[in-house]
This record gives C-alpha cells, sequence and structure tokens, in this order.
C-alpha cells in the first residue's frame, strides 16, 4: 500500500553532524461539538449483548476523522499487536487459557496469510511461571518475578508455537531490555533481527527479557514496549489488547459509563478518569496504555485499544475500542527510543546559554555549559539535562562518567585538550545522541 509505506519512507533520515532533529507537528483538526453516536451494548469482558439497550459512544473530537483511522488499520500492511497477561491467563493468573490464546492466533494468523507483516509483543511469562512455582499472585521482589519469567517464558512460546502450527506458521522469539534499544549497536540490532525475521515470513513474538532486567534496564511494562517496537518496524498501526473493550470516561463497570471511540489529542482525555493495573498478573493498567498510544501517534502511527476477544474486528476495521490518533510526522528512530525507553542515571545542569545552543540550536552540549554533576552513571548512560529552572530540557548519552565529569566541567574542549590530551576535546552529549524534551 504504497500510501501508507511512503510515512515510513519519510522516517529514514541522515544522521549527518548537520542535520536538524524533525519536529512532529499536531494534526490540524475541524473542533466540534461531542458527537454522541449509537453502539453495540458492550460489556467490559467483551461481550456483546444484540437485545440489550445500546449505550452511547463518545467521540472526543471529530468524528469524521474515525473512520479513516479504523481503514488504514484495516489496510495495515505492518502491525504491532500488544496482549497483556491478564488476557492470556484470566485474573487470577497462574495458567495460560489455550482457547485465550487460540483466539489471539486465529486473526492474527489471518492477518499474516493475507500478506501483512504482523510482530506481536506478549506479555505473560510471569503470569504462566506462577503455577508451576506455586505462587498464587505475581511476586513483587525482583528475583522471584525473573524465576518466574524463566519457567513462563518456556511455556509461552510453546503455547504460541502449537497455536500458529495450525496455520502453517513459524514464531520467533525476541526477548529485549530497554538497554538494549538505546544504545546505538543495540537498537540497531534489534531493528535488523525484526526485519529479517519478517522477511523470513516469521511472526516474531517479542518480551521484555525479564530473567535478566533489573529495575535500571527494564521498560516496565510491555504497552511501552509495543509502541517503541511499532516505530522500530515502521509499524502503520499498533493495536492494544486488554481485558477492558475500550477506553471509558469513567470506571467500566459504573453505570451510565461511556465508551470513548476516538481520542485525537491527549487534551481530549483532560478530564477522564483513567484506571490502573486491573489484575494479579500483569505490570500495566489502563493509565500505561494511554501514554503507549502517545507515544505512538507521536510517530505517526494510529493506535486501536480494545478486549482481545475483538481482535478480529479491530483488525477488519469494525467500529470497536478506542482509536488515539496519529499526531504528526515519525520523529528519528533514536530520538524517538531516547525520549521514552531510557531511564536517567544522573542529571547534569546547565547554565542558560547552554539551554538556548540545546533546545534552540539543536547543538551538542560542552563541558563548559555544565555547572552541576547530579546521580552515578557510566559513560553511554542516560542523563537529563536540567536548566537553571530545574525543569528537564533535555535526556542524551553521555560521554564521561560520573566520577571524571565533575573535574571537566566549566571548561572549553580547547582548554581540556591542552591539559588532558586530544581524546578530551570531546561534548558532553553529541546532539546525534539527544533528544529536546
Amino acid at each position: 500500500m504504497p500510501e501508507l509505506r511512503s510515512a515510513a519512507a519519510e522516517a529514514a533520515r541522515s544522521r549527518e553532524i548537520g542535520s536538524v532533529e524533525e519536529t512532529a507537528e499536531p494534526l490540524q483538526t475541524v473542533e466540534t461539538a461531542e458527537t454522541l453516536q449509537t453502539a453495540e451494548a458492550v460489556g467490559t469482558d467483551g461481550t456483546v449483548d444484540e437485545d440489550a439497550t445500546q449505550p452511547r459512544s463518545r467521540v472526543a473530537g471529530g468524528a469524521t476523522t474515525m473512520p479513516m483511522y479504523r481503514q488504514r488499520i484495516s489496510v495495515a500492511q505492518r502491525i504491532v499487536v500488544k496482549v497483556g497477561s491478564s488476557s492470556l491467563t484470566g485474573a487470577a493468573g497462574g495458567r495460560l487459557d489455550p482457547s485465550a490464546i487460540d483466539t489471539l492466533v486465529d486473526a492474527i494468523a489471518m492477518r499474516r496469510l493475507s500478506g501483512a507483516h504482523v510482530v506481536l509483543v506478549s506479555s505473560g511469562a510471569i503470569a504462566a511461571g506462577l503455577g508451576p512455582l506455586g505462587l498464587s499472585k505475581r511476586p513483587w521482589d525482583l528475583a522471584t518475578q525473573q524465576a518466574a519469567a524463566s519457567v513462563g517464558q518456556g511455556a509461552l512460546i510453546a503455547a504460541y508455537q502449537r497455536a500458529f502450527d495450525r496455520h502453517g506458521l513459524t514464531v520467533g522469539q525476541v526477548l529485549l531490555t530497554a538497554d538494549d534499544v538505546t544504545r546505538r549497536t543495540h537498537y540497531t540490532n534489534a531493528k535488523r533481527t525484526l526485519d529479517r525475521l519478517l522477511d523470513l515470513g516469521i511472526v516474531p513474538i517479542v518480551n521484555e527479557n525479564d530473567t535478566v532486567a533489573t529495575q535500571e534496564i527494564r521498560f516496565g511494562d510491555n504497552d511501552r514496549l509495543a509502541a517503541l517496537v511499532s516505530h522500530l518496524i515502521d509499524a502503520d498501526a499498533l493495536l492494544l489488547l486488554t481485558d477492558v473493550d475500550a477506553l471509558y470516561d469513567g470506571p467500566p463497570a459504573r453505570e451510565g459509563a461511556t465508551r470513548i471511540a476516538l481520542v485525537e489529542t491527549t487534551h481530549d482525555l483532560d478530564h477522564i478518569e483513567i484506571g490502573g493495573t486491573g489484575s494479579s498478573v500483569g505490570s500495566g493498567g489502563m493509565v500505561t496504555k494511554v501514554e503507549a498510544a502517545s507515544i505512538a501517534n507521536a510517530a505517526g502511527i494510529p493506535t486501536l485499544l480494545t478486549s482481545t476477544s475483538r481482535v478480529a474486528g479491530a483488525l477488519r476495521g469494525d467500529d470497536v475500542g478506542t482509536i488515539f490518533a496519529p499526531q504528526g510526522s515519525r520523529r528519528a528512530l533514536r530520538k524517538l527510543w531516547l525520549a521514552h525507553a531510557t531511564t536517567a542515571r544522573g542529571r547534569l545542569l546547565i547554565d542558560a546559554g547552554a539551554v538556548r545552543a540545546v533546545v534552540q540550536g539543536r547543538k551538542s552540549l560542552l563541558p563548559a555549559g555544565v555547572v552541576g554533576v547530579e546521580g552515578s552513571f557510566g559513560d553511554g548512560d542516560a542523563v537529563d539535562v536540567v536548566g537553571p529552572d530545574g525543569a528537564i530540557v533535555a535526556r542524551g548519552l553521555v560521554n564521561y562518567n560520573a566520577v571524571e565529569l565533575p573535574h571537566l566541567i566549566g571548561r572549553t574542549t580547547s582548554e581540556l585538550a591542552a591539559l588532558h590530551g586530544p581524546g578530551y576535546e570531546r561534548e558532553v552529549i553529541h546532539r546525534d545522541d539527544l533528544v529536546v524534551l
């Protein structure tokens, strides 16, 4: 579909020294009054009661644009589908539900066999390991989480392969940590691997590598991972599946709660009550899904949130779930990773002149502009860049560690080269490794 793939072509950018970072401009939309439209009578479990009084569905923005976004999803040639733990195991967790997996796989396989490429980002490794370990709920300590993931990951992939075997498809396991996709060589390896798997007709199944991830190098939830993977593979659409059929303007079980069919900007949700984690086996909730949709939307990728039971209809473009409209063109890939996939290990305090150079001039951060160093970090780690007013203005990968850098700040690179040698005539953070927030 050339009109869809053109967005991917626009995302390819030069990383030459003199390049200027793209700025995502929001779509211009026509302001309309809130539109109430008839919808199916949908239960919180995703079932449809044809005889029930049909509830209203709210469109938080321009109603005329919603069919366009659903149509884009129905014809998308590269799709990322994310499914949560509770959708695969049930709220009690501990055992994988074969019927739930079959429902998901049947829909994905149909789309894959029609010629589209699909990447599945699947939680469930820790949840699948709870039963064999005799645990009743998700553990809080990292070591036990890692043990459960070690036991459950094999079971999860085996269940997927059995389900895809029915359609003659093969899966490939890809385990990632945030560290894998923020460092220059690691993220290019991840992209190359996923692209090659898709070219070979494989269905990649991506999960966070919970067995080795530490608190410092983990995504924290697979919703954010899915949004970043959608940008990594130049996806045309992101589908977030959960155990609730859509985003509502209040708790779905509350009488009078209304489905929000379309979200055009994050401001549409300013007065919406959004809940947190709803199960004992997952780490994410509706908040993380809205955040993931925002990440994908900032990259120009439409996102649909709905229940796993409605995945087939969602991929067909049916009026299900909640559409989050894309907000602009794609940013440079590494800039998106830096902004959303990294966890800052420290802070660099800079003066007003350095703020202007970094934010307005899109320049590299030099030692002369740094006035303070906070935290414990190594060279290559992500750090926040903070202006005189305490506001974070940027994030980047630092070229010095926290022990060495305090002795270099406030000096020009030529002074440092004269004192310590030519190896010190370099930036604290190069502009290619710096994203303005």
